[in-house]
């Protein structure tokens, strides 16, 4: 049985990490706001310029766009949105499993990943699974620099033929408490935002100057728009995993100093029961 000197020392010790964890769940939950703010901002201009793209594409659809050509998928970039960071619950985890799982009912070679985050490019490496670029110190807030860097560099994979499709993995933020993992087709924009609507456009489109001028301009507008509404929907998952998983330590912490105290206090009840006990006997021992 531990002696009370080391309950002591424990307790005091529990206390302290009961004091860390109450303070990282305290400061989650301020980075959740503002990043449940962003993911919410960023939402309603994804899916207006998705809608706007397919309602365009729809009238313009004897138009070529490298960015819309369907063809035989052979190679599939994977882009993983992770953390840096852990102290998240199980929010890395769930990603990267759905990763593995897909990659390893792939065949050899077919999926390249692309990792965002440094907890999934270390998971991925270790793993020897094939990584084309990884992207680690990520910025506090959702970062539209990034977005665009990383559609940039997928676009250029897509046209040039090394990649034939481009799919992002991501945490969608349903609230505090609910998170799910999402795989959406980010590349060729045809195979999705372009034909969700097309029914909706009913009469004819002028394009001015001309058709390849706008969707030049449009569609690295709506790339990038969809990739940073996926990583303002992760960073705010990622903070309210923390938040609860903080949360949920900082109550154990607090139930084992409980428990703890509980011991100690027995302990010495003992202890003292015993010196009684002794006192007793040995007056008894001298009469």
């Amino acid at each position: 049985m531990a002696s009370l000197k080391d309950l002591r020392r424990r307790i005091r010790a529990t206390k302290s990490m009961q004091q860390i964890f109450k303070a990282m769940e305290m400061v989650a939950a301020a980075k959740l706001r503002r990043a449940q703010a962003r993911a919410q901002a960023a939402s309603p201009y994804s899916a207006k310029i998705s809608a706007m793209l397919a309602n365009l594409s729809a009238s313009a659809s004897e138009l070529e766009h490298p960015l819309f050509k369907v063809r035989e998928v052979k190679v599939t970039a994977l882009v993983v949105i992770t953390a840096d960071r852990g102290f998240a619950g199980a929010y890395n985890t769930a990603v990267l499993r759905v990763a593995e799982q897909r990659l390893k009912a792939a065949a050899p070679g077919s999926i390249q990943c692309i990792v965002i985050g440094r907890k999934g490019r270390d998971y991925l490496k270790r793993r020897h699974y094939p990584v084309l670029a990884s992207y680690a110190d990520l910025p506090g807030e959702a970062s539209l620099e990034l977005a665009r860097t990383l559609t940039n560099d997928l676009t250029a994979r897509f046209m040039s033929g090394e990649v034939d499709r481009v799919e992002v993995l991501y945490t969608h933020f349903v609230n505090a408490m609910t998170r799910k993992v999402l795989q959406e087709t980010f590349l060729p924009i045809g195979a999705g935002a372009a034909n969700e609507v097309v029914a909706a456009s009913t009469g004819s489109t002028i394009f001015e100057p001309n058709a390849e001028s706008i969707f030049e301009e449009l569609l690295p507008r709506y790339a990038t728009a969809k990739l940073y509404a996926s990583m303002a929907d992760s960073l705010a998952s990622e903070h309210s995993a923390r938040m609860v998983a903080m949360g949920s330590a900082r109550k154990n912490a607090g139930e084992l100093v409980d428990s703890l105290t509980l011991t100690r206090n027995r302990l010495r009840q003992a202890m003292i029961t015993r010196e009684i006990s002794e006192l007793v006997a040995g007056a008894e021992a001298l009469k």
